[in-house]
């Protein structure tokens, strides 16, 4: 059901809409938290290593769909608000067309390069096959992953955030029934866990684009709309662009991070990649909520109601600070026990190493989830520029701080202190950024033209 996010109490038009999204950002995590779990527990520490090896490669896949949800949910956001549903379709069939052809130049790439980029990060040669086949089969399923992220930037620009929560609840939960099945009956290993993924997210992408197909029809328009459109399609990468260039830059940060601590032995590369995949099932569903924020900022610029977006900000700030203290005190004190699952033999280095991990970030999720709320403001109103000095700085600094202090007599535990830092500094830059937006200048008020919405 479309909801039209600009009237009704903000806090309460806001979570409504934001706690689906967390709701379907838990199961979507749930895919490569079972694919994890799965291979750590049946198929031994080696196939988790290489399967947390491989899903930081991943990260740059899901960085080009996310900006192509992004983008495409910003701007449907800002028609469905202005109620231009002419231009709203016809954002729609561009992002589909432009999203193709993006998805399968990055298969190509993938599958021609795969081995290469796990070199690069100096992937051991113990996990260097399963690694590959992981990584292999995956791209094999990008086309899943792009039209699935594009049709939820839809669903969420048309202010539904529940339909996709629905998809994924079914979908997640058969993915672990589906892993175990191929992983332990049939034997398969990693290549099974990847499959399994496979499958269950090519459901989710089929449903989705069926429901989106039949929402949009019931969509009356005056005018029959355009199947492609340029302009609106720089429309769109204005947003989408730079969401792609700061999720690719993190996950490439991601991957330098990858090649330090692969310096430390499998170990720790498997204590890292199960304690990493449980903070970023944190992060991301912040960053989801963050997104929700983004289309209720895009829906009330195009609905010219600047005064309800420092009500969304505060509501989106109680929302997540809310959900970061039970979170931050699970993490912090029963680490040990989340990370369990993932371990076949839960004992030694590599618990030891996912518990200090989660023990040194956990305390500063307070502080990223305000950032993550804030750029959602800022991304929704088309402050990219700002956006996007903000998010490098974090990203630069992680890295930066991570290589330096690996050197030191601190070793891997000072790659995990360099987050809680980049956080920190990025969250004052991107607080400062938005206490000078357009929405506390009286005299913009009421008429205003900014970002995206200048175009």
């Amino acid at each position: 059901m479309n909801k039209d996010l600009t009237i009704g109490k903000p806090e309460t038009v806001l979570w409504r809409f934001c706690l689906p999204l967390f709701g379907s950002i838990i199961f979507q995590q749930l895919y490569n938290l079972a694919d994890s779990l799965v291979a750590g527990k049946f198929a031994g520490e080696n196939a988790l290593a290489a399967v947390g090896n491989s899903y930081e490669i991943t990260l740059i896949y899901i960085a080009f769909a996310f900006g192509c949800n992004m983008g495409c949910s910003v701007i449907v956001s800002s028609f469905f608000g202005a109620k231009e549903y002419s231009k709203m379709k016809t954002a729609v069939s561009t992002t589909m067309i432009a999203s193709g052809i993006l998805c399968g130049t990055l298969m190509v790439l993938g599958l021609a390069l795969g081995e290469v980029l796990l070199a690069l990060i100096h992937t051991p040669a113990a996990i260097m096959r399963d690694s590959l086949q992981y990584l292999n089969i995956y791209t094999l399923g990008l086309p899943f992953l792009f039209f699935y992220n594009v049709s939820t930037g839809i669903f969420s620009g048309l202010g539904d955030s529940k339909t996709p929560f629905a998809f994924l609840a079914f979908s997640s939960t058969a993915n672990i029934a589906v892993d175990v099945l191929f992983v332990t009956v049939f034997q398969m290993g990693v290549a099974g866990v990847a499959w399994a993924t496979f499958l269950c997210q090519g459901v989710s992408c089929l449903l989705a684009l069926a429901v989106i197909d039949r929402r949009l029809k019931a969509v009356q328009t005056e005018e029959k709309p355009k199947l492609f459109s340029f302009p609106i399609l720089a429309q769109i990468a204005r947003i989408a662009i730079p969401s792609m260039l700061q999720q690719s830059f993190i996950s490439v940060g991601n991957i330098l991070l990858q090649s330090v601590i692969n310096t430390f032995g499998p170990s720790v590369i498997a204590g890292y990649a199960a304690s990493v995949k449980l903070n970023n099932l944190v992060i991301t569903s912040f960053t989801t909520i963050g997104n929700g924020i983004s289309n209720y900022t895009a829906q009330n610029l195009g609905a010219q109601k600047l005064d309800r977006i420092p009500s969304g900000w505060k509501a989106g700030l109680k929302l997540v600070w809310m959900l970061s203290v039970p979170l931050t005190l699970m993490y912090f004190f029963a680490g040990r026990w989340l990370m369990i699952p993932f371990m076949e033999h839960p004992d030694g280095l590599a618990m030891e190493t996912g518990i200090l991990y989660l023990r040194i970030l956990s305390p500063f999720y307070w502080v990223v989830s305000a950032k993550l709320v804030t750029d959602g403001i800022l991304r929704g109103s088309g402050m990219m520029n700002q956006f996007m000095t903000a998010t490098f700085t974090d990203l630069v600094l992680r890295v930066g701080l991570a290589v330096c202090l690996s050197r030191t007599l601190l070793g891997c535990t000072g790659i995990w202190c360099a987050w809680p830092i980049g956080w920190s500094i990025a969250t004052v830059m991107s607080g400062w950024f938005y206490l000078h937006g357009p929405w506390f200048d009286k005299k913009s008020s009421h008429q205003i033209e900014v970002g995206w919405a200048s175009k």
